[in-house]
């Protein structure tokens, strides 16, 4: 009987300890982060249970579970797992709705509760480029704006320029839970934005990388010709060649070619090929100023080129680089002779305006000795002034 009662005093404490146990903790939870249209999955949990329920609840603290007892009509949610100590739910396909204060009650006296909280990350949309005027005008100013919707928290947009960021001015505004970002772009068009991409960039920690929308500028502008040659030094009996070499957008065509401000002359050998123009054989005659011109709705241009044609047997091979190197050289010596001269020129007068003064008084001497007596005063007054200097 002795036994019996210390049997029962032992049970008695062991289940007072649990009890406390039970009654003294509190659920533990984890908030949960999930991208709209994923699955979230809600676990609670206790160290020690005296066959006490869980359960879950919605922000709007609708129950959601009691224990392994399905409480609200919705698809979405599940059982995953449910034991004394342990309740999992999983909610599929969430929305940003879903988002918010989650509680987990463990039912003992009193009730203890936990929060987790549920984040939805909204994934933001494709972006959008607009403001675009194809084609776009030299000159003109555009505004060109990318739009991406349904982010949360807001997405970041960046620019680029071909492979080169430019910075653009953004706005935010919410939409529902959600937010609309928008950037703009606002530059002059010239003729070097033509064929340009330019890119708009969408990142968001819903994403694992970035979404990407790419448009290309077209830019028409006037046109610019120029003309190059064959030969440096053309010579009569040659193969010369002339090309209009324009840029512009449309292209610029039709190109016409023309010659001292008429029709070519000598069409025979004078030959027309798109933006060339080659003379089989060059002679005397084509000398003359040579003339293309080409034009697109935005305008006409043109370019020139005087064409003179060297005689072969008046003019040596290298003739015309030692004709100049000769004249150069002769220059260089003239000017280098007439300084010398100039130079010698000034020391000797310098020279002489000091001996006259040395000798100052003599000339106006009425005889020979007078001179010398003069001239020999002013040797000493020039010693005196040399020691008075001293």
């Amino acid at each position: 009987m002795k036994q019996q009662s210390i049997y029962v005093t032992t049970m008695t404490s062991a289940l007072s300890h649990n009890l406390a146990g039970s009654q003294g903790q509190f659920p533990i939870t984890q908030n949960v982060t999930v991208v709209e249209g994923g699955t979230a999955n809600m676990t609670c949990r206790v160290d020690y249970n005296d066959n006490t329920s869980l359960q879950w609840s919605n922000p709007a603290q609708q129950t959601l579970f009691f224990g392994d007892k399905k409480a609200l009509r919705d698809h979405r949610i599940e059982l995953v797992r449910a034991s004394w100590q342990e309740l999992t739910i999983s909610i599929s396909e969430v929305t940003l709705s879903d988002e918010g204060q989650y509680t987990c009650s463990l039912f003992t006296m009193p009730v203890k509760t936990t929060k987790a909280f549920l984040t939805v990350l909204g994934v933001p949309e494709r972006p959008e480029i607009t403001g675009f005027t194809k084609p776009a005008l030299e000159g003109d100013m555009i505004t060109l704006t990318c739009t991406s919707s349904g982010s949360k928290p807001a997405a970041n947009i960046r620019w680029f320029r071909n492979d080169k960021e430019v910075q653009g001015v953004k706005e935010v505004n919410a939409t529902g839970k959600s937010f609309t970002v928008r950037s703009s772009l606002q530059f002059q068009v010239d003729r070097r934005d033509d064929g340009v991409a330019y890119t708009c960039s969408v990142e968001h920690v819903s994403l694992p990388s970035p979404y990407m929308t790419t448009e290309v500028l077209e830019v028409h502008y006037a046109p610019h010709l120029e003309i190059t040659h064959s030969l440096i030094i053309p010579q009569e009996g040659q193969y010369f060649k002339l090309e209009c070499v324009s840029i512009g957008n449309p292209i610029p065509e039709p190109v016409l070619w023309s010659k001292d401000g008429g029709e070519l002359p000598d069409i025979e050998r004078m030959i027309v090929e798109g933006r060339e123009l080659t003379i089989t054989t060059l002679n005397k005659t084509d000398n003359g100023t040579y003339r293309c011109e080409a034009s697109n709705h935005l305008g006409t241009s043109s370019a020139e080129y005087i064409l003179f044609v060297y005689d072969p047997n008046a003019l040596g091979q290298h003739g015309p680089d030692h004709a100049l190197i000769g004249g150069v050289v002769a220059v260089v010596v003239f000017i280098t002779l007439c300084l010398i001269i100039v130079l010698g020129r000034y020391l000797a007068r310098h020279k002489g305006t000091y001996l006259t003064h040395e000798a100052k008084g003599a000339e106006d001497a009425p005889d020979a000795d007078t001179a010398i007596i003069n001239a020999e005063g002013n040797h000493v007054h020039a010693e005196e002034k040399k020691e008075y200097f001293i």
